[in-house]
């Protein structure tokens, strides 16, 4: 197995370590952010059990990604995270895993918990490089993983058949993983219309999403013919957490692309939320 190379370093997140390690810390500062830089608090409770987080360039929603992120800081120490992100791309299997070797980024080398991978195989999960060669949704996440914890592992897996049976599926294998992990469902929400009607419709699928109801969710994502690109992976993060005893969720920040450009003709939604035991 290779080493995976970023997609898009250099588009949606800095080329360099440097540039990258600065451009995290403006999203933790930016006013839409949270306001401080984190440091992970080694005797956190470890209550959260997944977090939802946005998957855009970190200019327009890094500093919604910063709410999640830092509560992950305080929360405490994991050690392996499975990233759950929807396919755009259309390569590949339904619903395909990464097993074996590391992703690089900027920032470094993420190593892949190959066990835990390895476990999760079977049925509709495959094993498959494809569908994440050239995919965004998962890659994304690392940098934050990597400015905060340096040594943890990763298990990635991409969606491209996101119906509530692969979801529920996907979420029922996942919880039944040993370990002490997080679950990180990468998905943004409405897409490239105007802030009212996004604000609207995210508002409905959001209050799905933190009274753990993936049922709900989807009812929601088609009856608003929701735009939203990851709603399988975050409805296998709320079946996954509730098998792994997660009682609560709440929202910590929303926000669209028009709060950092100006421009709320057409915009795209995102959210940070949590959900704890």
């Amino acid at each position: 197995m290779r080493t995976r190379k970023p997609t898009v370093s250099g588009m949606f997140y800095a080329s360099t370590a440097t540039e990258l390690e600065r451009q995290i810390e403006w999203c933790y500062k930016h006013e839409l952010g949270p306001g401080v830089i984190p440091q992970v608090n080694s005797e956190g409770l470890r209550e959260i059990v997944a977090i939802v987080a946005p998957h855009a360039g970190y200019y327009y929603s890094g500093p919604v990604a910063a709410h999640a992120y830092k509560e992950l800081a305080d929360d405490g120490i994991f050690d392996t995270a499975v990233i759950l992100g929807p396919n755009h791309t259309g390569y590949g299997y339904p619903v395909s895993v990464w097993t074996g070797s590391a992703w690089n980024t900027p920032l470094g080398e993420v190593e892949i918990n190959d066990t835990l991978a390895q476990s999760l195989l079977g049925g509709i999960i495959k094993s498959d490089e494809i569908a994440h060669t050239h995919e965004h949704s998962i890659e994304v996440q690392l940098p934050w993983l990597q400015h905060l914890y340096r040594s943890i592992k990763i298990v990635p897996i991409t969606m491209l058949t996101q119906d509530i049976e692969t979801a529920r599926t996907i979420g029922k294998v996942i919880s039944q993983a040993d370990g002490n992990l997080i679950l990180i469902a990468s998905s943004d929400f409405t897409h490239y219309e105007p802030q009212s009607v996004a604000v609207e419709k995210d508002g409905s699928v959001i209050e799905a999403i933190v009274t753990l109801d993936e049922e709900e969710l989807y009812k929601r994502c088609e009856f608003l013919n929701c735009t939203m690109c990851g709603y399988g992976p975050v409805a296998s993060v709320i079946v996954a957490a509730k098998e792994m005893k997660a009682k609560t969720a709440h929202l910590l920040k929303y926000a669209t692309s028009g709060d950092t450009t100006g421009d709320f003709s057409r915009v795209v939604g995102y959210s940070s939320i949590v959900i704890k035991r």
